[in-house]
């Protein structure tokens, strides 16, 4: 009988008409990378294509980052914020692999504010999961950069707490949003518990000072303020992807700096800079050096120090598109004039730079907005960009407004 009661469970299903798979709306994920060091204007980019999607979601980094968006002449600095939070009809959603400074966001918030951001209440979104950078963390990172002068090895960090936040989530002791959100007591409880764990910076940093009574009563303010904008960013994302919604992912930190990979739109100085120590092959110590810094404004948003330049370094860019894989490039920076060399070199610090001198061009190109009007050695410079990183380039920013990137058709 059991026998019978399958075959004929079988037959009927051959019977049946196969049900029809479920067809969804197609969305469209597009993410936006720094392809260099960093600060090669992915503030800008993601501005851009804010205008034609319906998230914007910052998905790594803290408020170390620094992306300044410009409207109207008016220079918008952000850190934490998504550089699409200026945009009314897109939400802005700080993501879980984000780490949040909260006294850092809400006094951001508070300069954006008087700057002329207004209603970004109504569209800001905050994972419930995101790990919270306490100020012990902001001094442990200063001490151990100072640590690590003394030696020679000083990352340039900028003291913001991201790395040993980010210690703290990978040795699962950190604390995130949806803690403080939730029981206040079992937040304390674990606050303490967390602050004891300190104890071991101490013993290496005996000048290290945490306030426990203090810290939790100021957190208790802040969970009240967050909590309007705290959400579960896993499920809202995936039923955005479901509904056929339009996303742009903006990383926050560059290729050669993040520690994780994986997306595809690069954004590109077409010089190189860097805010910190490290290998910077194609650095310039002259006055051609100091000529890319004044001309190009290249100070820190964060740190406010003169970021290092140099020229465009093509292995390292072939280096990250090997790792991210991209489908297109933004070029920015292409205001400055008489650029004479573009370059194959190394990642790495000991190397013997081979250089391709190109033609540099004498003429600004702020107001142009269509390649075709660009210098002729302008556009033989960006083509000579294409061709050695094999990526197509499909906007070149040729001043800092959103109003002045211009867009390759096909």
């Amino acid at each position: 009988m059991a026998n019978s009661t399958v075959t004929n469970g079988l037959d009927e299903l051959k019977r049946s008409p196969k049900k029809k798979a479920r067809t969804e709306p197609e969305s469209k994920v597009t993410v936006i990378l720094g392809a260099q060091w960093g600060d090669e204007g992915k503030g800008k980019v993601v501005d851009m294509l804010a205008t034609n999607v319906d998230v914007v979601c910052r998905c790594q980094g803290g408020n170390n980052a620094g992306h300044t968006v410009v409207i109207d002449g008016v220079e918008y600095d952000f850190h934490l914020l998504p550089s699409g939070i200026i945009h009314p009809n897109c939400k802005s959603i700080i993501g879980n692999g984000v780490v949040i400074h909260l006294p850092g966001m809400f006094d951001e918030i508070g300069k954006n504010e008087k700057k002329g951001l207004t209603d970004w209440g109504s569209r800001l979104i905050i994972s419930d999961r995101a790990h919270l950078v306490f100020d012990v963390h902001q001094q442990v990172d200063g001490l151990q950069e100072q640590e690590n002068n003394k030696k020679g090895q000083g990352l340039g960090t900028t003291k913001k707490g991201i790395g040993p936040t980010y210690s703290s989530k990978a040795t699962r002791n950190g604390i995130r949003i949806g803690d403080l959100l939730g029981d206040f007591s079992q937040f304390s409880k674990k606050f303490i518990w967390f602050q004891d764990l300190v104890s071991n910076y101490q013993r290496m940093f005996p000048m290290l000072k945490v306030e426990v009574d203090s810290e939790l009563k100021r957190y208790k303010e802040y969970a009240e303020k967050i909590r309007p904008y705290v959400y579960d960013t896993v499920s809202y994302l995936d039923k955005a992807v479901r509904t056929g919604k339009k996303i742009l992912v903006e990383g926050a930190n560059a290729a050669m700096l993040d520690i994780d990979f994986g997306e595809v739109i690069g954004v590109v100085k077409v010089y190189t800079t860097r805010v910190g120590d490290g290998p910077f092959p194609t650095e310039l110590h002259d006055s051609i050096g100091d000529l890319m810094q004044s001309r190009g404004g290249e100070i820190g948003v964060t740190t406010k120090r003169k970021r290092r330049c140099g020229w465009l370094d093509i292995v390292l860019l072939e280096y990250t598109n090997m790792i991210n894989g991209y489908t297109a490039l933004c070029l920015n920076g292409v205001r400055h004039i008489g650029y004479s060399a573009g370059n194959k070199t190394s990642v790495s610090a000991e190397v013997e730079v081979e250089y391709v001198t190109m033609p540099g061009w004498q003429q600004s190109t702020e107001n142009v907005r269509e390649f075709k009007d660009l210098p002729e050695n302008a556009k033989q410079y960006i083509n000579k960009i294409e061709d050695l990183v094999n990526v197509p380039v499909k906007w070149i920013g040729v001043d800092k407004g959103r109003e002045s990137i211009i867009t390759i058709h096909d």
